[in-house]
């Protein structure tokens, strides 16, 4: 555990960034990689003050850096070794003339940092304050960034540090072990100066003012010198910060959504290519129990992702496929947009998702027990998925026995949850489905096994997007109790980072066609049964049926483009920070389609794109819908005024309403506000004393059976 008095001190850090960037006129570089060091090769271990300021290097040789082998990045190419150590001297007249000190470091897989003999900043490599060994192996994997057009680590570095005169810079550099490919050693040293004059060099391409603040809620990691890494976590601080609607928050505003422990992890499959890593943590009490709290809104739990669009350079694929799926009237995973910083170093614009599991408040199904091996209790409360057959992801689970051999996986409960009763019993059902769906008459009893109502909403979300993962790939399923009807329901849905034409392998990216005929020259294998399910003439009509009604009310084409205005308002000058992090715009990135030069070339891509699919879709919909379910509302029309509103909202149809109604009101993060219902033969109502905010709202007028009727934007005025 972290001693407190250092938890004190990252917070105390925080405050004094926020106020130092005040003063900063503007930023140099005083140390670059490719300057000349002097360094060390660890075959053996250097003399233990061989980072003191008073040290002499005089017999250490002279390169430039970076330095390393195996990755083309090096300035001196060294040996294959476990370390290798570095110096460099710098001159400052005066260190209050610079209130802001960053330290950039792009390594190859842990290293310590000192300043005058002091260490400053450490990743991947031991515990704070202890020395580490010349042939020590890193705590795990760590690449380099900039070789690959990444932006190196951040660390704030306390001025006080600075000497009057000569100073010393000082890393050790560890490898992972002594096999490995590669080893990179590169560091920057920036200040922040308070005067206008130029004293040291320009800052690299890929330098950015730090920044210390957000309109969106700020979720703020202390990692306490560890490097967050894949599938092990690490423990850590966390703080967030939410002051509300139209209030900018700081990094050194109190912590006052949460403010405790949290274990953190990179996650994701082909997403781990990408320096903007996903993340996925847990909040904890302090001794390590799974502690449930309600993070910016959402329902109490302890299993959280932090999605990072990267590829995705809307910032909304997922986010907008969750919202319109979630108006079907089924779970989905809930979305918070935010900022993260790890380690003081802003990392962009993030999503904060709910993790799916079973919980009442996300996937709603039983509580399936170690111990419920027999009747009811055994048939239910499963959570399970088609996704990769990679062993090292750990994920257990089956291969099915039709060609092509689709993956299934446990996934909650997992593996180590489930007993063999439990594993085998949701195997033999799935395999049972499959036996029917490869044999000649499932079309009379496809239906015994799987709830069609679910297989159609999640066809629609899926299609509308053209998913290449579609049926693939974190495809998720559940299985009921008997006694809760006993069927695999189809959904949540996830990922959607490579849809709405965001790739450019296997098949045809653009807006026509249809994702359930992919083959799998497209991808990952396809599950067999998706086309033949599909093509059943009763689900292919309760398809169009569906498709029919959602187009007449919140699936129109203009609720969508209106949606994607509303978040990209929402997001504002956090996009140009984002970019500005991540210097993607303009560029190709796997598997980019388009490539936009700039954010708004991507927003109308993406709209164009939505509004030539649903198009489409209208024109080549796969089934009959010989009566219309939404024939009572087709004609119906709705004025709302007035827009802007004050605190007064007026709504008025051209003819009473044919059933009884609900109308909610939501802010652009989804979040329910206010809902009123509406009694049957309503020709207008009035909405009074709304009392929110300055800002944009979303409307929803829902019928008795929960079909969407209306969904439109208010905007709030004082």
């Amino acid at each position: 555990m972290k001693p407190v008095h250092l938890i004190f001190f990252c917070l105390l850090t925080n405050a004094l960034l926020v106020s130092a960037q005040e003063t900063v006129d503007h930023y140099e570089t005083i140390i670059r990689a490719e300057n000349s060091w002097r360094y060390f090769v660890g075959q053996v271990s250097p003399p233990s003050n061989w980072m003191a300021n008073e040290f002499n290097d005089a017999v250490w040789p002279i390169g430039p850096g970076g330095f390393g082998y195996g990755d083309d990045d090096d300035g001196t190419t060294i040996s294959e070794t476990m370390s290798v150590f570095l110096r460099k001297d710098f001159q400052v007249v005066d260190p209050a003339d610079f209130p802001v000190v960053i330290l950039h470091a792009d390594y190859d897989d842990g290293f310590v940092a000192y300043l005058n003999g002091e260490e400053i900043a450490r990743s991947n490599l031991g515990q704070s304050g202890t020395n580490v060994a010349y042939n020590q192996s890193a705590d795990g994997f760590h690449e380099a960034v900039l070789y690959q057009g990444g932006v190196p680590d951040a660390f704030m570095i306390d001025p006080v540090r600075l000497r009057v005169g000569n100073n010393t810079l000082a890393f050790q550099v560890n490898n992972e072990n002594i096999n490995s490919s590669d080893l990179s050693a590169s560091f920057f040293l920036s200040v922040g100066t308070s005067k206008a004059t130029f004293t040291y060099g320009a800052t690299p391409d890929w330098f950015t003012t730090p920044i210390t603040d957000s309109h969106l809620p700020i979720l703020s990691f202390n990692t306490m010198g560890q490097t967050i890494v894949n599938e092990s976590r690490i423990r850590a601080r966390l703080g967030i910060i939410d002051n509300g609607p139209n209030t900018i928050n700081k990094l050194d505003d109190p912590f006052n959504n949460y403010d405790g422990w949290a274990s953190i992890e990179i996650r994701g499959a082909s997403s781990l290519m990408f320096p903007k890593s996903n993340l996925g943590f847990e909040t904890q009490e302090e001794n390590g129990d799974n502690r449930n709290v309600p993070l910016l809104g959402m329902p109490k739990e302890n299993d959280w992702i932090l999605h990072g669009p990267y590829s995705d350079k809307s910032l909304m694929r997922n986010v907008l496929t969750f919202d319109f799926a979630r108006k079907l009237g089924r779970y989905v995973t809930r979305t918070r947009y935010c900022a993260l910083f790890i380690n003081e170093e802003y990392r962009g614009v993030y999503v904060l998702m709910e993790k799916i599991k079973r919980d009442k408040n996300r996937v709603d199904i039983a509580n399936l027990k170690p111990e419920d091996t027999s009747g009811d209790e055994l048939t239910g409360g499963y959570i399970f998925q088609m996704d990769r057959d990679d062993p090292s992801t750990g994920i257990d689970g089956w291969n099915s026995s039709y060609p092509p051999h689709s993956f299934f996986a446990y996934k909650d409960p997992g593996k180590d949850e489930l007993n063999a009763i439990q594993r085998n019993y949701l195997r033999a059902y799935v395999t049972e489905f499959e036996n029917l769906m490869a044999g000649t008459n499932y079309i009379d009893t496809y239906d015994q096994y799987i709830d069609v109502d679910s297989y159609v909403d999640y066809w629609i979300s899926t299609e509308i997007s053209k998913h290449i993962d579609a049926y693939r790939l974190s495809f998720y399923m559940q299985k009921h109790k008997d006694s809760n009807g006993g069927k695999i329901h189809f959904g949540p849905l996830w990922d959607f980072n490579l849809a709405y034409g965001n790739f450019d392998f296997g098949c045809d990216p653009g807006p026509e066609g249809w994702a359930y005929e992919f083959g799998s020259s497209c991808g990952s294998p396809l599950a067999f049964w998706a086309e033949k399910l599909t093509s059943i003439p009763a689900v292919a009509d309760a398809i169009t049926c569906r498709w029919q009604s959602l187009r007449q009310g919140a699936y129109r084409t203009e609720n969508f483009l209106t949606y994607i205005d509303s978040v990209q308002t929402y997001l504002g000058p956090e996009v140009n920070r984002n970019f500005e992090r991540w210097k993607v715009l303009g560029n190709y990135v796997w598997p980019n389609a388009f490539v936009g030069d700039s954010y708004q070339a991507e927003i109308d891509f993406l709209k164009d794109w939505i509004a030539q699919r649903l198009s489409w879709m209208d024109e080549n919909m796969i089934g009959n819908c010989p009566v219309s379910t939404t024939s009572e509302i087709q004609d119906l029309s709705i004025k709302v005024f007035p827009n802007p509103f004050h605190e007064t909202l007026f709504f008025q149809f051209d003819r009473a309403i044919p059933g009884d109604s609900q109308l909610r009101l939501f802010n652009v993060t989804g979040q329910l506000l206010f809902e009123k219902s509406i009694p049957k033969g309503s020709s207008s109502f009035t909405l009074a004393d709304l009392n929110m905010p300055e800002g944009l709202y979303i409307y929803q007028l829902t019928s008795e059976s929960q079909a969407i009727l209306f969904t439109g934007r208010i905007i709030k005025k004082e």
